[in-house]
Formats: structure tokens, sequence, C-alpha cells
């Protein structure tokens, strides 16, 4: 017994995780949680995931991508084309719909990792900006595949219709769980050690015998991996995907998300996702008005945290060895408040 609560006492964010799953699943259940709100935080995990997977290559490793939902369009298409046009799940019994759809995700994800080496082979020979111009073009070609196959395979400019609707709150959360600790064991292995050594000067680990360029299309391959999952979940749960949905415009929500909770930190994309993804539902009665105060949200935090919400900073039950040694607690925020008028004051005492 005693060695029970050792180990439940040593991992004590899975108790939590599975309290909090019991209690949304039961409130649901009960009426009080409509289906609206389900849905919402569905999203909300599904975008946890695709700011995890950008946060490999933006936060650890340094390189700029902006192609992120072509990435997610891959594994999305993929595994609902093997569920809806090659093995008709539908018509399954329950048991062989799951194991379908597990083994569609999988593959889906599969697929994406290849696509994501296949892609970052010849794209990580640039740069900068080069680099992000790149996936940008990547986002927009595979958009533009997805519109000329076959309406009888892929739906075509019109979207691919009739995709079970196999991703629940069960589901979704366990990937997402998934995503998140993967994320965390790859920053404290010898892959992220190595990747944030590229980040933080790429010439000084390149001298130091890292292969800068095995690393950076390990990392490519992580994410685009991770967003494959997350496409998988997104095409089961709204049961149906078009080409336009997985846009620009998508990549650069998924950028906000990772920048405004902390570019870097795994909490900092974890909070961003889910709050940037509630908070415009929550100030979805104030019509208009409700994109003015999302957008001055975003400006206070690009002004006071320009490093975004977490700056750095993790989850204490994340247990990071390397990346983020500064733990988040309950003191956080109004150390925060603190430090803003103690910038106020070395200004004023520096100007007298």
């Amino acid at each position: 017994m005693g060695k029970v609560l050792k180990v439940v006492k040593n991992n004590l964010e899975f108790p939590i995780f599975l309290l909090f799953f019991l209690l949304v699943t039961l409130l649901h259940n009960a009426g009080i949680v409509n289906s609206y709100i389900m849905q919402v935080l569905m999203l909300a995990c599904i975008y946890i995931m695709m700011a995890e997977s950008l946060n490999i290559l933006n936060g650890m490793t340094g390189l700029s991508s902006l192609g992120q939902a072509g990435f997610m369009s891959v594994g999305a298409y993929m595994s609902a084309m093997i569920t809806t046009t090659f093995l008709n799940v539908s018509a399954m019994n329950g048991v062989a719909q799951v194991v379908a759809f597990l083994g569609a995700t999988i593959v889906g994800a599969i697929v994406t990792a290849i696509c994501g080496v296949l892609i970052g082979i010849p794209a990580l020979r640039l740069r900068g900006d080069y680099l992000a111009i790149v996936t940008l073009g990547f986002c927009e070609v595979i958009r533009a595949i997805w519109r000329v196959i076959p309406s009888d395979i892929a739906g075509a400019a019109f979207g691919l219709t009739g995709i079970p609707n196999l991703a629940n709150f069960f589901w979704i959360f366990l990937f997402m769980l998934l995503s998140v600790y993967l994320c965390r064991n790859y920053m404290d292995s010898s892959f992220g050690r190595a990747c944030l050594a590229i980040r933080d000067n790429e010439i000084a680990a390149d001298t130091m015998g890292i292969n800068c360029f095995k690393y950076k299309v390990i990392a490519f391959a992580t994410s685009a991996f991770i967003a494959g999952l997350a496409g998988s979940m997104y095409a089961h749960l709204m049961s149906y995907i078009q080409p336009d949905v997985f846009s620009y415009s998508k990549s650069t929500d998924f950028l906000v998300y990772l920048y405004a909770g902390g570019v870097g930190s795994i909490s900092g994309a974890m909070v961003g996702a889910f709050a940037l993804t509630v908070l415009p539902e929550v100030l979805r009665d104030l019509e208009n008005w409700r994109l003015v105060i999302y957008g001055a949200l975003l400006l206070i935090i690009i002004i006071f945290r320009p490093t975004g919400l977490f700056g750095g900073r993790e989850f204490a039950f994340l247990k990071m060895k390397t990346g983020g040694v500064k733990v988040f607690h309950a003191k956080t925020p109004i150390l925060w408040v603190k430090s803003l008028f103690n910038k106020k004051e070395k200004k004023e005492a520096a100007a007298k």
C-alpha cells in the first residue's frame, strides 16, 4: 500500500487528469455541460496538439514554419479516406470501428511524418524567412492537391463528407495527453537537448559535433507526426473536411496560440491554445466587440509579456529537466504584476 501511495504521489498529474476527464464526462451526461461546450473543449484539445507540434519546430529548434495546417490536412485526409472511402467504417460494428479508427489515425500520422521528412530534407537547407516561405508554399501546394483529387476519393474542392464521428472526448483527450508527454520526453531527451542547442546557436552546436541537419529533420518529422494525429481527430470530430479549412490563416492561428502562451514552453503552448480557443466562444454574445477584446488582449500580452504568458516556465507536474527550469506556481502571476511596477520604479530612478 505504501508503494502504491508513493507512486501516486510521484505521479499526481495522472489522477488529476483522470478526475478532470470524469468530471467533464459526468457533467455532460447530466446535461450541465451541453454538446456545444463539449465540442469547444474537444477543439481546444486538438489545437493544443497543434500548438505543441509547432512548438517542437519554432520553440525547441528555432525553425520558422508557416505550414503546420498543411501537415494537419495530410493526417486529416489520409485517416478520413481510410475510414470513409476505402473501408466504409460506418457499416462495421462498434469494436471494428474503433480498431479501424485507431489504425487510420496511426497510418495518417505516419504518412504525415514521412511528408515532414520529404519536405524537411530540401527545405532545411534554408534558414529564417526563406524556410518560412517554403513551408507556406508547402501548405498551399497540399491544399491545391486535395482540390484536384477525384471527388469519389477525397471529395475534390467540395470536401470529404460522411466521415464517421468516432473522435469522442475520450480519444481526443487521450491523444492530447500523449502528445504533451511526447513533447515533454522529446525535450528532455538527447534529441531535444540537441535541438535546444541548435536554437540557441547553430554554429556553436555544429562546432561541438552536433549533426544539425539530422536533428532538424527529426524535429520536422516529430512535429508532423503530432500534427497528423491532430488532423485525424479533427476530421473524425467534425465529420466533414474541406481544403480551405487548412489554409494559411489556420497556420497563423496556431502561431498565435504558441507565441501568446510562450514559445519554447510546453505548458505555455497548452495554456495559449486552450485560452484562445475558448475565449472567442465565451465572448460570442458580444458579437463584433468580441474580436476587439480578443485583439486587445493579444496586444496586452505582446506589450507586457513579450515572451508569452509562461515565458520559459513549466507546470510542475511535467517534471521538466531541460528547457523550462522555472516552475509555474500560484504566486507566479503576483510576481509578474510586481515586476511591472519594479520596472516603472527603475525607469523613474534612472530618469532622476
